[in-house]
């Protein structure tokens, strides 16, 4: 894959990695920028926009099939519970649920679209579940899963071109995103037995890092499809 830059490399790109503009997107940006690293804020980023190109993949329209003010919100907090500030009293997948749960409700959201994020990102990391509890939780688990380029699973690869991925990659950059992200887990997942459960990933991932120093899921990105 070509050394990506931070300019679109066409007008064409706009489209790709355009996000959804509306003031709960703006929220949301403005509240995850500041307590995630560059490598993980960019990470969210990018699993909404493969999300999105996901959806399109599989026949999905914005705000007939999905609601894409939710998915954004979804894909963009769903590491909400490593972050910054975060209570780091929960498995980091359910924290970063509650915190988005709140902050929809906090903004007049619906109880029950809220509910909708709170399950998708709650169930992000369950392979074989968050792909039956609906729509957004599908397009949440697998954007998160095409970004991570085959280590959270393949199933919709062809989702997403090279050349798409390029275009995204020049604006939101990987840095390292992976030893980023599993430090902030295992961070998180060290403050307390109740945050890393016996065979969770914040659990396995915690218990890899402290027996090895590099977890499996670390060693597996030297074969991904892009790198770390």
């Amino acid at each position: 894959m070509p050394t990506p830059t931070h300019e679109p490399p066409s007008a064409v790109a706009d489209d790709l990695i355009a996000l959804p503009g509306t003031p709960l997107a703006e929220a949301v940006v403005e509240l995850i920028r500041p307590v995630h690293t560059p490598a993980v804020f960019n990470h969210s980023i990018r699993s909404y926009l493969f999300a999105r190109r996901l959806a399109g993949h599989l026949g999905l329209s914005a705000d007939s099939d999905y609601n894409d003010d939710l998915l954004f919100t979804a894909c963009a907090m769903h590491d909400l519970g490593v972050a910054v500030g975060s209570p780091h009293q929960q498995r980091f997948e359910v924290e970063g649920a509650d915190r988005a749960a709140e902050f929809l409700t906090g903004r007049g959201v619906s109880t029950a679209e809220a509910d909708q994020v709170w399950q998708a990102i709650a169930l992000h990391t369950s392979t074989g579940i968050a792909n039956r509890r609906g729509t957004l939780c599908l397009l949440v688990r697998e954007g998160i899963a095409l970004d991570f380029g085959g280590p959270m699973g393949n199933a919709y690869v062809e989702a997403v071109s090279d050349e798409q991925a390029d275009a995204v990659h020049a604006v939101y950059p990987r840095l390292n995103m992976i030893g980023s992200l599993v430090d902030a887990i295992a961070a998180q997942a060290s403050r307390s037995a109740r945050n890393a459960p016996r065979y969770s990933i914040p659990g396995e991932l915690l218990r890899e890092r402290e027996a090895y120093g590099r977890t499996r899921m670390e060693q597996s990105f030297g074969s991904s499809r892009w790198g770390n």
